[in-house]
């Protein structure tokens, strides 16, 4: 087993093995010896394969256990889902000393996440996550949000969890596609802090399918330097939305057909089109990121007009007043911030078109 220990304001581990759904009673029971309810948030198709055993492991250790499931997709993230939530804790009569589990992928951990936050001004809670984008990504960190309909995320909290268990059995029943919406993320690592090239090496090989562990612990440890060092979005923590500004808005302009990690793809291949055509980074690393794209069938261009995708930029977090801070990349492995005036963005949408 790995452990990573995250010391944010709130310290906590993340434990990377495989088997670890069926050992949460047992490791939450540790962390939280008095307390009495567990509350599960999960999504129907996760539901079906994991709750039962998750459910026996916290009975198990004594905690009463109720479950409540979401209907799969990204829609699922809104306001509307989000009070329901809500609701339903009141209705669980869940306290303060209680804990809430998120079983799921990055849409269950978002919402749970934000509803741990909020509901009773804070319950503490564990993420069990069963992709691979989020146990890379999104349940380490303490982003917890939900979409309005002006943008994704828009609304949200900084919370960490207490605990995240990476049980990595649970990639054997991804979906592919699913398993590729991951695989974006963790070439995401590999292009903006991994200097040395070793992620990216083992990204060329079959490394993510036969040593997840291994590779599920390279970027979390990528990320929990870097939330350590930035916990709350100011600086540094803003190179892990690479590709994020403008997949964000091929998300929405979808309607969210296209999935987080696919427009991410596509976002990042635009960003570093546009790094290499304006000088700012030589081909070799658009000629490597093009290479893993098309090893995992990841896109890297979208038939959305620059116009369009700009709009779309208009609502994203990252815009502080009338500029907008990207991430481009520099050399292989190394990418920086860079901010610029909110009309710039549109000649950079349009310079990532090709080449």
């Amino acid at each position: 087993m790995k452990t990573i220990h995250v010391s944010t304001g709130r310290p906590y581990d993340v434990q990377i093995a495989p088997g670890l759904l069926t050992s949460v009673g047992a490791l939450a029971r540790e962390l939280a010896p008095g307390t009495r309810k567990a509350a599960i948030v999960t999504d129907r198709n996760v539901g079906e394969l994991y709750l039962e055993p998750v459910r026996s492991s916290l009975e198990g250790a004594g905690f009463e256990v109720a479950g409540y499931a979401l209907l799969p997709g990204e829609a699922s993230k809104s306001g509307e889902s989000y009070l329901a939530l809500l609701g339903w804790l009141a209705e669980q009569k869940l306290t303060r000393t209680d804990i809430i589990v998120a079983l799921g992928g990055g849409v269950v951990g978002d919402l749970a996440g934000f509803a741990a936050a909020t509901y009773l001004r804070g319950v503490r809670y564990i993420q069990l996550p069963t992709t691979l984008l989020a146990m890379v990504d999104s349940s380490v960190g303490g982003k917890t949000a939900i979409d309005l309909p002006a943008g994704k995320n828009l609304a949200g909290a900084f919370y960490q969890p207490t605990l995240v268990l990476c049980d990595t059995d649970a990639l054997r029943t991804l979906p592919e596609e699913v398993f590729r919406d991951g695989a974006a993320e963790v070439i995401k690592y590999a292009m903006i802090c991994d200097c040395k090239g070793a992620l990216l090496e083992q990204l060329k090989g079959d490394a993510l399918r036969t040593k997840p562990e291994e590779i599920v612990a390279a970027c979390l440890s990528i990320k929990r330097d870097i939330v350590c060092e930035d916990e709350l979005d100011t600086g540094q923590r803003m190179l892990l939305n690479f590709g994020h500004t403008i997949g964000h808005g091929v998300e929405k302009l979808s309607g969210y057909a296209v999935s987080h990690g696919l427009a991410v793809a596509i976002g990042m291949a635009m960003d570093t089109r546009a790094a290499v055509k304006l000088g700012n980074c030589p081909p070799q690393c658009l000629a490597v990121l093009e290479e893993l794209l098309a090893l995992f069938g990841l896109p890297d261009k979208t038939d959305y007009p620059p116009q369009e995708l700009y709009e779309a930029a208009l609502s994203d977090k990252k815009r502080a007043g009338g500029e907008i801070t990207l991430v481009t990349p520099r050399e292989l492995g190394f990418c920086e911030l860079m901010t610029m005036p909110m009309p710039e963005m549109l000649d950079w949408i349009e310079t990532g078109v090709s080449l």
